[in-house]
């Protein structure tokens, strides 16, 4: 990847929708991989630690994955002694909440629900394309809404009036019109996305699906237990603690409850078409590195269609991995573990005969 070398001129802190604190390193503006990059993330505060990054210094990044800047080392050859180091606030920039680390976790929170900053982030994540898909609804417009007290929760989404979005800047009567169009549309969304815009933490958009296949309405999976919940297919241990946790919760019950009475749909309503034999059928596939011919989510949804189920992780039960330009760790332990391992070229020769 193309290294580019430039100053750190701050560390900043993001707050994400579930309240972890993320440095983020401001940057004088460089070129790099044929954009001007002024921001890179940190991750964390073990990060910054481990790569010793200070707020002045000079510093070398690149592009991760040619999309997301990142910072590779710190040129401390030309330290001046006025650099300073960078510590973790103890409150929250946004609101003033209390900051925790709670072991073995290495990310620091702001437990603060009504964080607006978590708000935010949290409306931002449920009208994203692959969860409700609520065009229009954007972060300038969120930031607004949030701001002027007419949205707390995403249920609130669905209480908003014309009025109330007339009254905000840059809001004409047309764009206020698609916009509650969007909105309802949402309503009837599949299962699966209900299931993935709530922000369950570690429920990404395959788990989802998978709960979805399992437990056909949200009652079903409000009340399942851990013992259930982990031996669903793909979930595990970890992610059934994290979906009982978040059902423990009055707000987030309260929040289901607002939703449903919107008209959210909370069941799954499409049976799954009867797919012919072939190749995907059944099996369950990892990808790994980047595609040619499509992007990643374009050959999950073929291999979906086809009967096969999507993996996030290389196990004894996986059935196949294929593998891309620059594939990651996921190649290495199929190997080890003897999984069949097909390329790009492979891959399209069995979707062609498969389709």
């Amino acid at each position: 990847p193309e290294l580019a070398k430039t100053r750190v001129l701050d560390i900043e802190v993001n707050v994400g929708r579930t309240g972890v604190l993320t440095p983020v390193a401001i940057l004088e503006p460089v070129r790099l991989s044929g954009t001007i990059v002024k921001r890179a993330t940190l991750h964390n505060l073990d990060e910054v630690r481990q790569k010793d990054v200070r707020i002045g210094d000079v510093v070398l990044v690149e592009k991760a994955g040619e999309i997301i800047p990142q910072i590779v080392k710190v040129i401390k050859e030309e330290r001046t002694g006025t650099e300073k180091i960078f510590n973790m606030p103890k409150e929250c920039p946004v609101c003033g909440g209390k900051v925790v680390r709670i072991e073995p976790e290495i990310a620091y929170r702001c437990i603060n629900a009504n964080c607006p900053a978590q708000i935010k982030e949290r409306i931002r994540h449920f009208a994203s394309r692959d969860a409700m898909d609520i065009r229009g609804l954007g972060p300038a417009l969120i930031e607004q809404l949030v701001n002027k007290g007419f949205v707390r929760d995403v249920a609130d989404i669905y209480c908003l009036k014309k009025d109330d979005l007339l009254s905000l800047e840059r809001m004409a009567d047309k764009s206020a019109t698609n916009l509650l169009k969007a909105v309802e549309d949402s309503k009837n969304r599949d299962f699966y996305r209900v299931i993935y815009a709530l922000g369950i933490r570690y429920v990404g958009l395959n788990t989802a699906k998978l709960l979805a296949e399992t437990y056909g309405s949200m009652d079903e999976l409000m009340h399942a237990n851990a013992d259930e919940l982990s031996n669903v297919e793909g979930v595990g241990e970890k992610i059934a603690a994290s979906i009982v946790d978040f059902f423990s919760d009055e707000h987030n019950i309260g929040l289901v409850e607002k939703l449903k009475a919107a008209g959210v749909n909370m069941a799954s309503f499409m049976k799954k078409a009867e797919v012919k034999d072939n190749f995907f059928k059944g099996k369950k596939i990892v990808f790994t590195g980047e595609l040619e011919a499509f992007s990643r989510k374009e050959a999950q949804e073929k291999v979906e269609n086809l009967g096969g189920k999507i993996i996030s992780s290389v196990s004894r039960s996986t059935d196949v991995v294929v593998v891309g330009k620059n594939p990651g760790s996921k190649l290495q332990k199929a190997e080890t573990l003897g999984i069949r391992v097909i390329d790009e070229k492979e891959f399209l020769r069995l979707l062609r005969e498969a389709e």
